[in-house]
């Protein structure tokens, strides 16, 4: 069975108290919490916050995912962080092709799928974010989009990789606007992605990858979003940044 999924990402928020802060009341909300054993939760913080919130992971219930990470393995790339220092601090997970870095920095399908290669290199589970921004979806292109950022992004890992990779579905018109998309919009995609991947790695395989919806996700709507049957959780972006918002999330399974 795939893994229900709920990851925080903080993006470029928080200083040190306050991510030393929210660390402790997330530690503290889980322990109060009896999960289900499928679910995983995971705490993406900006880099300078990877080893404090190592620490607090060592002591409870969820894991750690950076939000980035280098297409070269080493050398001369001021600013850059590569899969192997993520590895060497023992971290998890790590968000690849965000629609932010997609945006703002320029990241192509090829950026991505070289920045999977490294983590599946060093051992690391990679987020890869796919989704369609508001032009696309109202020129009806949102599966045309999606199935270019799933092909060029995964199609080269063999099955035994791809099983390794979680998909975060983004519908960008959704992000940081207050709109969500209707769980039966987002399970149309779901499936959609879903069908992609099976068609080119068959049922077994696609039935265990976990793909997340990335739009939007509150408490109030998280429980609606997760009973759908293709919908395994959630990359959270601003109700993961008040630690009663984000276990209200977790807890809608």
């Amino acid at each position: 069975m795939r893994k229900h999924i709920v990851a925080g990402n903080w993006k470029m928020n928080n200083t040190f108290n306050e991510a030393d802060d929210l660390l402790n009341s997330i530690m503290e909300q889980l322990e109060e919490k009896e999960l289900p054993r499928d679910t995983q939760v995971i705490v993406c913080p900006p880099f300078p916050f990877l080893e404090m919130t190592s620490d607090y992971a060592n002591d409870s219930y969820f894991m750690v995912g950076a939000q980035n990470v280098s297409d070269q393995e080493k050398g001369a790339y001021t600013g850059e962080v590569s899969a192997a220092m993520l590895e060497s601090m023992e971290i998890d997970y790590c968000i690849v092709g965000h629609s932010e870095r997609r945006a703002y920095y320029g990241e192509t399908n090829k950026t991505v799928a070289a920045k999977v290669d490294q983590l599946l290199k060093h051992g690391l589970k990679p987020i890869v974010c796919v989704g369609e921004v508001l032009e696309e979806r109202e020129a009806n292109r949102q599966f045309e989009v999606v199935k270019q950022q799933v092909e060029e992004g995964l199609f080269h890992l063999d099955a035994e990789h791809l099983q390794q990779v979680v998909i975060a579905y983004e519908p960008v018109w959704a992000i940081g606007t207050g709109k969500t998309a209707t769980p039966e919009q987002a399970q149309e995609i779901h499936h959609y992605i879903r069908t992609l991947l099976a068609q080119k790695y068959g049922d077994a395989v696609a039935n265990e990858i976990s793909i997340l919806y990335g739009g939007s996700c509150k408490p109030s709507n998280a429980k609606e979003l997760f009973a759908c049957p293709d919908i395994d959780g959630g990359l959270i972006g601003g109700a993961s940044l008040k630690a009663e918002d984000f276990i209200g999330i977790v807890t809608a399974f």
